[in-house]
């Protein structure tokens, strides 16, 4: 009697285990991305760069996010590597990574080789800046590949897309408190006290000691990356039938989401829906499951996206307008929170002259460091209520009451402001209760931010299906909506801040304004899903924990 034909999948499946090796990579880069949201907008500016150019710097980001991410995810899926298609390029951004901290972390010491002086540092700056944009490529590069790794690896098995897409939340999430804790810590200098130097005072050194773990924490981690599975080179997929490098390639409006999410600011929406192909047993074996029938999916690159504006349906169009006035709102504390502690708080500044103005600053920004912690916890816990949350009440619902607490919140940060000033005026340092106030504020606002992480992509997704659209332009579309924001908010909060006389409390405002209209909108335009669907969407599109 002939036996029956065992099928093939789920024989060669990348274990869990597996899985979460290749996710671990995240608390790698997430561990780095916390340190230069927390700690270099106060450091550009103690190295002598004015509060008013500061954000400047920030461009990077969404400039790589638009230009870098889609370029790598492009060439990623046609890399003929022998070591895989995506390990040479997450290898490959670790270095630069590498590379581009050891340059921040030195900057004043390399500065002050080169002729820097104790009042003026153009040359560390200089070495400064360039590390900074660096950094911002190198994460650009490495963060796509590290998604569609997993992709990969998880093929059209939406259970184990969802278990891979927790692991990496699970280690962001790790990534985000461990790096946070880290910059709130001001004892550094004693554990590794070569790190401070005649160019390197005290917080200067502990910036760089924590920028020396990082690397660390992402050699570690890229390792246990890059070595956990065999990926499967390019000529596998190429000597099938159904794909090769001369076959045509799937049109951008496939049915399949992508991302092409930054790194400032690092959100994403998971791009579980990548081709899949499971492992062989042997370099060489016939593989034959339903997933290697996918075709070839490309990134969206930012002129297609831009072309395909004018045949959007409405209801899209109001995501977008809601995602940006959502991200306006954000990207002010995005830039400005550590540094908010320490001016407007702690009435400190960034002063290498005035001793006790640079140490009331510092403190602050390491109680904001700390703040930052309180928030990655609560957004950690509050990822994992969204699902039922948009289950019960619809995801316009639970969006909308998201930006009502990013309005109370940052109207909170301009009371607080007000009420600190008066306090450091008269006792010389903040009152224990705007201090409790100010950090209950950072972790309230790691709630709004999961919901910003995770349900415009679900939403928007739904939306695509039911128009039938591609999900690759859709995910490329809020991307735009999101780069936007932070490049206006870039290159406008440092002028807008100084013609009211400097500070943050302006561009605290207009946060705080853009997230009551964004709420409005919310509740009045965006369409309303049949909640299983939102539910379903939620659930293949997960929570990202990027900034």
């Amino acid at each position: 009697m002939k036996e029956p034909r065992q099928s093939n999948k789920g024989k060669n499946r990348v274990p869990l285990r597996a899985l979460a090796r290749v996710a671990s990579v995240a608390a790698g880069v997430q561990f780095g991305w916390a340190l230069q949201l927390s700690l270099l907008t106060p450091y550009v500016q103690e190295l002598g760069i004015s509060h008013v150019w500061a954000s400047y710097i920030w461009l990077c980001g969404p400039v790589s996010g638009m230009l870098v991410q889609p370029l790598v995810g492009h060439l990623s899926d046609q890399c003929e590597s022998q070591w895989g298609r995506r390990r040479p390029f997450i290898v490959t951004g670790a270095l630069l990574i590498v590379v581009a901290v050891i340059i921040i972390a030195f900057s004043a010491d390399l500065g002050y080789v080169f002729g820097d002086t104790f009042l003026s540092r153009p040359r560390a700056i200089t070495i400064f800046v360039l590390g900074f944009w660096i950094l911002d490529l190198a994460n650009n590069t490495m963060q796509g590949p590290c998604r569609a790794l997993l992709a990969d690896f998880t093929g059209k098995d939406h259970r184990r897309t969802r278990r891979a897409n927790t692991f990496y939340s699970l280690f962001m999430g790790v990534g985000n408190v461990l790096g946070y804790a880290t910059g709130s810590y001001n004892g550094w200098h004693k554990i590794l006290p070569f790190t401070q130097t005649v160019a390197c005072g005290v917080s200067c050194a502990n910036l760089k000691s924590a920028f020396l773990l990082d690397t660390i924490v992402l050699i570690i981690t890229t390792a246990l990356c890059a070595t956990a599975t065999q990926e499967i080179p390019w000529y596998f997929h190429s000597s099938g039938k159904t794909s090769s490098t001369s076959s045509p390639i799937r049109p951008l409006l496939s049915q399949k989401p992508i991302s092409a999410f930054m790194g400032a600011s690092q959100c994403a929406a998971n791009e579980d829906s990548e081709r899949a192909y499971t492992l062989p047993t042997t370099i060489g074996e016939d593989i034959e499951t339903e997933d290697e029938k996918d075709e070839p999916v490309q990134e969206a690159f930012f002129w297609e996206i831009f072309s395909s504006l004018r045949d959007l349906p409405k209801s899209m169009w109001n995501i977008l307008l809601v995602t940006a006035l959502t991200w306006i709102s954000w990207f002010p504390f995005v830039l400005f929170d550590t540094d908010w502690m320490g001016r407007e708080v702690y009435g400190g500044e960034p002063s290498i002259v005035d001793a006790r103005q640079s140490s009331l600053y510092n403190k602050g920004v390491r109680a904001g460091s700390f703040g930052l912690m309180l928030n990655s916890v609560v957004l950690g816990f509050t990822s994992l209520m969204i699902e039922p949350l948009c289950r019960k009440i619809g995801q316009r619902s639970v969006w909308t009451i998201a930006n009502v607490i990013m309005f109370a919140c940052f109207a909170g940060i301009v009371i607080i402001s007000v009420a600190a000033k008066h306090s450091v005026r008269t006792a010389g340092v903040p009152s224990s209760s705007i201090l409790v106030t100010a950090l209950l504020i950072f972790a309230i606002l790691g709630a709004p931010l999961a919901v910003t992480y995770s349900v415009p992509y679900g939403l928007a997704s739904s939306v695509t299906n039911m128009s039938g659209g591609g999900q690759g332009l859709s995910m490329g579309l809020l991307n735009l909506a999101l780069v936007m924001p932070q490049i206006l908010v870039s290159i406008g909060s440092g002028p807008w801040d100084e013609l009211f006389g400097g500070g943050n409390i302006p561009s605290f405002l207009v946060a705080a304004i853009a997230a009551l209209a964004g709420a409005i909108l919310a509740i009045f335009f965006l369409p309303k899903m049949p909640k299983q669907q939102q539910s379903n969407e939620i659930q293949q599109n997960g929570n990202s924990l990027v900034p």
